[in-house]
């Protein structure tokens, strides 16, 4: 794993060296990925830099060194990521004598002789594995950019500056692109509402103006000559899923699962390759559990396991894990950390994300990364597991809601809307107060008055696909929270149908792996993990295991009400149900209860109201009315106000950034 950047064009007057020079204090800035090596290299004529930081993992000598050239010249490479499958393209171009005199055993260069034999587009096409990458293509005089098929490895870029002295900037993380002369930074009013909307900015936005997120699964194509960058796709999930049969039926059940099983082994022993300690991260939940077994199945020695654990028992899983551990014999460890550890975290958030990023399951996922960290370079995954095979609540929750909603009349539902939302929350709360004891026990939890406004918005839901987007929208309108802000459009609100003949549960399966996984899940691993320099691999996101999955019948992932059956069904192969059948917890933190009490003076500080008035940005009035409410206990507006906090404090390190940069 490491960290790329570079830049096309610009001011053509500056030398060679002082281009390397720029072009290493943007590596260092994302030294983190990558503490091994750097390199860096600048072509005069055509205005064409690259630098590179190196996490060696796979051939640890200097033959891995980048940026790296082609055997035949043509190509000069950095790569972030791995090839799983990089031996067996070198065992196909040697077959058809199209292998160079290799100098290593790196998949750095086994990408550049594929490069060299078949082009990059047919290369990318046939490797397995996680990467963004830059490629210089001297023969076309063109930069070509890539990135993984499910988006686990981050590529940003975009053109700054005007005219002839525009500069084409790319990297691993924006903090390399910032420190560009060139660089704007200006702040995207519209990605920042979908901040609020989603806890993250999703692609192909980000927070500044003109700077993009590469989506997954593309390759883009830019050059002096022609500067509009031309973006093809060479995999799409959304095509597999329209083009395959409507939930084809396996031969067999027991066919189908020893097939998935077979996915999941080859999936995870091609990851297991490393020239560097190894490990994984093991929560007892089914899907870091089911890795980890996978992978003790293979090894020839205990595998190295890690969790992290909490004293309050409501977010402590650590148990959990132990016990399934010490079924599979693993070498496991565990560490519980205080709300204090946890807490001393958030200020290094902004730098370590980079972008704003309001997903509080961040906080323990640096910790469980810094665990690992201090014994192994490289630790597996199980995220992707509740997106493939059906595991999410909310995926239940919403097929159900829909079931109602759609069968009342939309006149009706206007008038509910009216009477509803007339009320405000806070009335709603006392009228509940006074009726307790008649209210069914599903009522008789605290803040009804804001479920029944929630409930109010969700009846306005035209469409299934409308219905999804507000369930996971923290804040339903956000433009209005922001000053000038404004929606973009997204995959979750293009109005785009699910394949003609599929369940519309798949299509929320299928709009979480192009959306929530890869702009929330995937950025947050690979952020709290790179930030430590430790490379984490995700063998559910093998794209073979993701297309088989994807054409699964419904049936199999979700059976008599229960999530992720056929999942469920290869653990058991392996562990007992009674280690792993308990309720979904998930990775998180009593932020909450935090806001009240250890956080409350730090967040009022963030949410002040001259604060919020003199940084212009959001409409004061409505944040101090929800913060007010969430400290009186009236309300828990935890989500949205933690949005409002890690935006605030990223703009902090986003101002110290701008202004060191200009004064330097």
């Amino acid at each position: 794993m490491c960290g790329v950047t570079g830049y096309l064009g610009g001011a053509a007057v500056h030398g060679v060296a002082a281009n390397e020079a720029l072009l290493a204090r943007m590596a260092n800035a994302i030294g983190s990925r990558g503490p091994d090596g750097n390199g860096a290299w600048y072509e005069a004529e055509q205005r064409i830099g690259f630098a590179h930081r190196r996490l060696a993992v796979i051939d640890l000598s200097s033959a891995g060194h980048q940026p790296m050239q082609s055997a035949s010249g043509r190509y000069m490479f950095t790569f972030n990521g791995e090839i799983y499958n990089h031996l067996a393209l070198r065992q196909e171009m040697e077959a058809c004598a199209l292998a160079p005199q290799w100098r290593g055993h790196s998949d750095t260069e086994t990408l550049l002789a594929g490069f060299d034999a078949w082009g990059i587009g047919a290369t990318v096409a046939r490797a397995v594995g996680m990467f963004a990458f830059a490629v210089w293509d001297r023969a076309e005089k063109i930069l070509v950019l890539g990135r993984d098929r499910i988006g686990e490895k981050p590529l940003y870029y975009g053109w700054q500056g005007e005219g002839a002295q525009a500069v084409f900037l790319f990297g691993s993380e924006l903090k390399a692109i910032r420190l560009h002369p060139a660089f704007g930074g200006e702040i995207d009013r519209g990605a920042l509402s979908l901040q609020l909307r989603h806890n993250h900015v999703p692609a192909p936005y980000s927070i500044y103006k003109n700077i993009l997120k590469l989506p997954a699964g593309c390759l883009l194509t830019v050059s002096l000559a022609e500067r509009s960058p031309r973006i093809t796709p060479y995999w799409s999930l959304h095509e597999i899923a329209r083009d395959s049969p409507a939930h084809p039926a396996p031969d067999s059940e027991r066919d189908m699962l020893d097939r998935l099983e077979g996915l999941l082994m080859d999936a995870v022993r091609g990851q297991m390759a490393a020239d560097v300690p190894l490990g994984a991260f093991l929560s007892g939940g089914i899907d870091s559990s089911a890795i980890v077994a996978l992978m003790q199945a293979q090894a020839s020695r205990p595998v190295k396991t890690f969790t992290i654990g909490f004293h309050e028992a409501d977010y402590n899983e650590a148990v959990h894990a132990k016990a399934v551990a010490r079924h599979l014999g693993t070498d496991h460890t565990e560490l519980y950390v205080s709300a204090q550890q946890a807490m001393d975290i958030i200020p290094q958030l902004p730098a370590l994300y980079d972008e704003p990023f309001s997903d509080s399951s961040q906080i323990p996922t640096f910790l469980v990364s810094q665990l690992a960290r201090a014994q192994v370079t490289v630790a597996l995954s199980g995220d992707g597991g509740d997106e493939l095979f059906c595991g999410y609540e909310r995926y239940l929750v919403t097929r159900r809601l829909w079931s109602y909603i759609s069968k009342v009349p939309v006149p009706l539902r206007a008038l509910l809307i009216k009477f509803v939302l007339g009320v405000p929350p806070q009335n709603w709360n006392l009228l509940a107060g006074r009726m307790r004891r008649f209210l069914p026990q599903a009522l008789k939890k605290g803040n009804i008055g804001h479920k029944l406004h929630k409930g109010a918005e969700l009846l306005e839901s035209r469409s299934y696909e409308n219905l999804y987007l507000n369930l996971v929208s923290n804040w339903n309108d956000p433009a209005s929270v922001v000053i000038d802000g404004h929606d973009l459009p997204t995959v979750l609100n293009s109005g785009r149908q699910p394949p003609s003949g599929r369940d519309l549960m798949d299509y929320m399966m299928e709009a979480d792996l192009l959306t929530y996984l890869p702009d929330d899940i995937l950025v947050k691993v690979d952020r709290a993990a790179m930030g430590v320099s430790l490379e984490t691999r995700m063998p559910f996101l093998d794209h073979r295991v993701v297309e088989f999955a994807s054409r699964l019948p419904l049936d199999t992932k979700l059976k008599n009400g229960q999530t992720k059956w056929a999942l469920r069904q290869i653990l058991y192969r392996h562990v007992p149900p009674a280690l792993i059948e308990r309720p979904k917890m998930g990775f998180t933190v009593p932020i909450a209860a935090w806001l009240r009490g250890p956080l409350r003076d730090w967040a009022e500080s963030l949410l002040s109201a001259p604060r919020l008035q003199s940084e212009g940005y959001f409409h004061a009035d409505q944040v101090r009315q929800r913060w007010e409410e969430h400290l009186s206990g009236r309300c828990n507006w935890d989500h949205f106000l933690w949005n409002i906090l890690m935006f605030n404090l990223w703009l902090e390190s986003h101002a110290a950034a701008e202004l060191q940069r200009k004064s330097a």
